[in-house]
């Protein structure tokens, strides 16, 4: 991947990023990326560009701590600009990316913007450079993931949320600057389709603890074992044979700063191994692992071209690496596959569950009516997935055009006698039209408002009330669907939040959302329990919680214009 790490440096950082752990992150982040054809560029900001690293390859791990050692140089400076650094970062990518690499940009930010009142720029200016950088960024697939620093409570979280959302990135928050070398590992799993796999979270005894690593397979290119302290820890590693290796060796890097203990394993063999963790007493250590494969997911084509209601679509998918599909039974072992379809005539989206062979993965879906379809096979299991490129059956030629009988011709009454005048003919002909033409108005009425767009973005997060664990907020762009959008499509129709199927969506007046509960959902605003059974308007930035009553979860939901 190509990766620039944009980091604001004024002094309000000072307050929103107490301890400099945004330094920490950013060395994290380039600790976990593999020595081959990686590409990371660093830029500080405040209202110009303080100082920047263009893009570089990673080659070596000298690389590496050139890198580290330039984020640990950075300044503080008197004002903010955001645009500044997000439109730096974007000249960075088009300079200097590959091609063939996947761009990523990190933003490390509080949100706020501080100009200096010497100059003649405004707040104005700095929003309109702002939406142009970041409309490029997103035209051009570069997706920027935000992280708000919230140590002081003064996050401004609105423009982080909006870059994100349209950039196709992430929004995350955290109010103690500790959390964001483990935010970090989440944007760097996320972007390549891995997973944080989490291994043990415990608090040290001052005594040697043993953690349990299991490398599940042999396609395994690099395990990335994290270890989260904020005071040292002596760290022991023992291969599957139990014989302890040389740390650092060839085969195990180790990285060491002030927030993090991080060991590369590159190639490890698959087995259990064990790590030795000795930290100081009542200190919490959090070890977690993110696996690097070299895997991708291939769809096979489908032979037919021309397809309509009731045709069965074979879909049969495998792992691919190098060109080559992967032969070993252990990566598919534990792996789910799921076929995504997507109608694209009616916007909404399915799930079916395919069979896992061993080697590969198989199933069918049957085409329900005569749409445009979008096809995607996703699989995953406890450390990666992966999805195929997509696959477009078209059905709307399915359906018969249809045949019109010929009329015979227009016959000529031989009589010549006169008539008298049709008077009853007339006035029911007129009456009819009349009817006619308002029916046809009420139908356009109904058209319109099925048709009518929406506008703005939804956010949405997902609370455990059992555990409190919260989800990461999920962007829903609302200008997809026209008409109205049930809250249980916007959850991707997961079986579990069934019962949002009757909370409604519909675009209301100049830019607002209406919201309509039919369900046995509790909906609260500002700790109000709303009646919106018959629509309640939901202007900018106002945020409600859809409590659930068959899960113990509570949705909740933000609007942003």
């Amino acid at each position: 991947m190509d990766a620039v790490l944009v980091v604001d440096v004024s002094n309000s950082m000072t307050q929103s990023d107490k301890n400099k752990v945004s330094n920490e992150a950013m060395k994290m982040f380039v600790d976990m990326t593999s020595i081959q054809a990686n590409k990371i560029g660093v830029i500080s900001y405040t209202d110009k560009i303080e100082r920047e690293k263009a893009l570089i390859q990673v080659n070596s791990e000298q690389d590496k701590n050139d890198i580290k050692a330039f984020i640990d140089s950075l300044q503080k400076g008197a004002y903010t600009d955001i645009s500044v650094g997000v439109k730096e970062a974007v000249k960075i990518l088009d300079a200097g990316r590959d091609p063939a690499n996947a761009p990523i940009i990190v933003l490390l930010a509080d949100g706020n913007n501080f100009l200096n009142k010497a100059s003649s720029r405004t707040q104005a200016d700095s929003d309109r450079d702002l939406a142009e950088a970041v409309k490029v960024a997103g035209s051009k697939g570069y997706p920027i993931y935000t992280i708000g620093l919230n140590a002081d409570g003064q996050l401004n979280r609105t423009p982080l949320q909006q870059i994100a959302a349209d950039t196709n990135g992430k929004f995350f928050e955290t109010s103690t600057a500790d959390k964001l070398p483990q935010i970090l590992s989440e944007i760097f799993a996320n972007h390549l389709k891995l997973k944080v796999v989490p291994v043990k979270s415990f608090v040290s005894n001052g005594q040697t603890q043993e953690v349990a690593i299991s490398i599940p397979n042999a396609s395994v290119l690099e395990a990335n074992i994290s270890i989260m302290s904020q005071k040292a820890v002596d760290v022991k590693l023992f291969d599957p044979s139990g014989q302890e290796v040389k740390l650092p060796s060839n085969e195990i890097r180790l990285s060491r700063s002030n927030a993090y203990t991080m060991l590369k394993l590159v190639k490890p063999q698959q087995g259990d191994w064990k790590l030795q963790v000795k930290g100081v007493p009542k200190e919490k250590i959090d070890i977690n692992m993110i696996f690097n494969y070299d895997l991708q997911l291939e769809m096979e084509p489908v032979a037919a071209k021309s397809f309509k209601t009731g045709d069965v679509v074979p879909v049969k998918a495998a792992l691919v690496s190098n060109g080559q599909k992967v032969a070993s039974p252990d990566i598919y072992k534990q792996m789910k596959a799921t076929l995504l379809v997507h109608d694209k005539t009616d916007n909404q989206t399915n799930e079916i569950a395919l069979n896992n062979t061993g080697s590969g993965f198989e199933g069918s879906f049957t085409i329900p009516a005569d749409h445009q379809y979008e096809l995607k096979v996703k699989a995953e299991d406890t450390s990666f997935y992966r999805e195929t490129q997509a696959l477009i059956v078209d059905a709307t030629q399915g359906a018969g055009a249809g045949t019109t009988k010929p009329q015979p011709p227009a016959t000529t009454d031989p009589s010549t006698e006169s008539k008298p005048f049709p008077w009853t003919t007339v006035v029911g002909g007129t009456a009819l039209l009349i009817l006619l033409i308002g029916g046809g108005l009420y139908a356009l009425s109904l058209w319109r408002k099925a048709n009518k767009g929406f506008a703005g973005q939804i956010a949405i997060e997902i609370v455990d009330e059992d555990t409190g664990e919260k989800s990461n907020p999920q962007y829903k762009k609302l200008n997809a669907f026209k008409g109205k959008v049930k809250l249980h499509q916007l959850l991707q129709l997961a079986p579990e939040f069934a019962e949002t199927d009757k909370v409604v969506f519909f675009p209301g007046k100049n830019d607002t959302l209406i919201i309509e509960n039919r369900s046995s959902c509790r909906i609260e605003k500002a700790g109000r329990v709303l009646d919106v059974s018959r629509g309640k308007e939901l202007k900018k930035n106002d945020r409600i919680k859809v409590s659930l009553t068959n899960v113990n979860k509570s949705v909740f939901v933000d609007y942003i214009v």
